[in-house]
């Protein structure tokens, strides 16, 4: 299965890390590292301004799908998402899996105003440290990946640093499992992380079983301004959408586009 592989390597990088910068420097680290960009509030805003809260994905591979983008100018991409009018970023650290580069992150936080979620498979605190260090203002914690406690442990660490943090669920089961964590922003994948394959009908029957003030990102396989609809009309507040712009030439006119469709909602 997919996620079990992912994570199995995920515990090996982990543990590499660890043994190169220890928890104890990582925290020191951290502590100096400026309040983070709003991730959170960013989405809200462009809810009430744009109609839904768009996270734009820098995102070379996956996978399920290969080399999604081969021309790959991760700074470059950012800022076409920028002036396109996104409210904020999600960039793939994950290397093995994904093609991502920590130092991706790093280079986009430099040249680029907007907030920035670290996508990658988070299983252990000291990666929301790392998170931290390297300019993330925003950490996903994913129900599938992480034991209960481990997650509260994670959600605890990144609140304290300043951190927000988009939970992401896929299932019945997983919603259930986080409602007493009192979370304001929660991610529904669209895509089982087991099998990869991808509905957007998960978000619009999960959302009905979320209290209404949680603000709800719908993620994968949003391919069309219909797609767009269906999941808004759904409930969702905003979206996160990475494969898609990757795969257009122009990703600046493709994010325009596609907000555009909003008009006719």
């Amino acid at each position: 299965m997919f996620l079990e592989r992912i994570l199995k390597t995920k515990r090996q990088e982990v543990a590499g890390l660890q043994i190169k910068t220890s928890l104890n420097q990582l925290e020191k680290m951290a502590a100096a590292i400026p309040m983070c960009r709003g991730f959170e509030q960013a989405l809200r805003n462009g809810r009430k301004i744009n109609g839904l809260g768009l996270i734009a994905e820098v995102k070379k591979a996956s996978p399920s799908k290969g080399l999604v983008r081969e021309n790959f100018h991760p700074v470059t991409l950012a800022q076409s998402y920028e002036r396109a009018g996104a409210h904020c970023l999600s960039v793939l650290t994950d290397e093995t899996y994904f093609q991502g580069k920590a130092e991706y992150l790093q280079r986009i936080k430099q040249e680029v105003g907007l907030p920035i979620l670290r996508k990658d498979f988070v299983i252990d605190p000291y990666q929301v440290y790392e998170s931290k260090v390297l300019g993330a203002d925003a950490v996903l914690l994913i129900a599938a990946a992480l034991d209960k406690p481990i997650m509260e442990i994670c959600l605890r660490e990144a609140k304290a640093l300043g951190l927000d943090v988009l939970i992401e669920i896929h299932n019945r089961e997983q919603l259930e499992e986080i409602l007493n964590l009192n979370h304001s922003l929660i991610g529904i994948n669209n895509r089982n992380l087991h099998t990869f394959e991808t509905s957007l009908q998960t978000t619009k029957d999960l959302i009905p079983l979320l209290p209404d003030d949680i603000f709800v990102i719908s993620e994968s396989g949003i391919h069309s301004g219909e797609d767009l609809k269906f999941v808004l009309s759904a409930g969702a507040g905003g979206v996160l959408i990475g494969e898609y712009f990757m795969r257009q030439e122009n990703v600046e006119k493709a994010v325009k586009k596609l907000m555009q469709a909003l008009l006719s909602v």
